[in-house]
């Protein structure tokens, strides 16, 4: 039996768990958020505990168990406090701002950058280096973090670009020349 999949998925004050339809539908303060159930599995929502069962224990089923219970407790997560990634932009000229449902980015390239945010996704910006990325769905915050940060992924040996504000850079030396 699964050890993350078999623990049961506690609903705070102000969220419901729905299944219908084979389609699981979480709500809470923060918004609603819709999945469609993994095959084989079953849902049991007793009062403010969520439960996800196996029906058989054939490999795909015992694989998709875990998943499911994690995917529906980050449903949960979201609708009732939301998720967000922290972005450092580091470079000399490199700058960001927030304009009508997008962000432009200044990153050293001939031309300003805009970035549209999908429906469901906010941005905040701190200083103009520091973005953080807001929204319910855990999955498209990631996302859409990771999407911003391929538009100048850091140069390992200036260390110049978008990162994580968790992650950290290891700057790699030079060439040194002939001796």
């Amino acid at each position: 039996m699964s050890r993350i999949g078999k623990k049961p998925i506690m609903l705070p004050e102000g969220a419901k768990c729905i299944l219908q339809d084979g389609e699981i539908t979480v709500s809470g303060p923060n918004g609603v958020l819709r999945r469609p159930l993994l095959t084989g599995l079953e849902l049991d929502i007793a009062g403010n505990s969520v439960t996800v069962k196996r029906m058989n224990d054939d490999l795909k089923t015992r694989g998709f168990h875990g998943l499911m219970r994690t995917l529906i407790d980050n449903m949960v997560e979201g609708v009732c406090k939301g998720f967000e990634k922290k972005l450092e932009i580091i470079g000399i000229g490199y700058r960001s701002e927030i304009q009508a449902e997008s962000i432009v980015f200044y990153l050293g390239y001939s031309h300003p950058i805009k970035f549209a945010l999908p429906k469901g996704i906010t941005a905040q910006i701190e200083k103009q280096t520091q973005v953080t990325i807001k929204g319910i769905d855990k999955e498209l915050v990631g996302e859409i973090a990771a999407k911003i940060r391929m538009l100048r992924k850091p140069d390992v040996y200036k260390n110049k670009g978008i990162k994580y504000a968790t992650e950290t850079l290891r700057k790699k030396a030079g060439k040194t020349g002939k001796k």
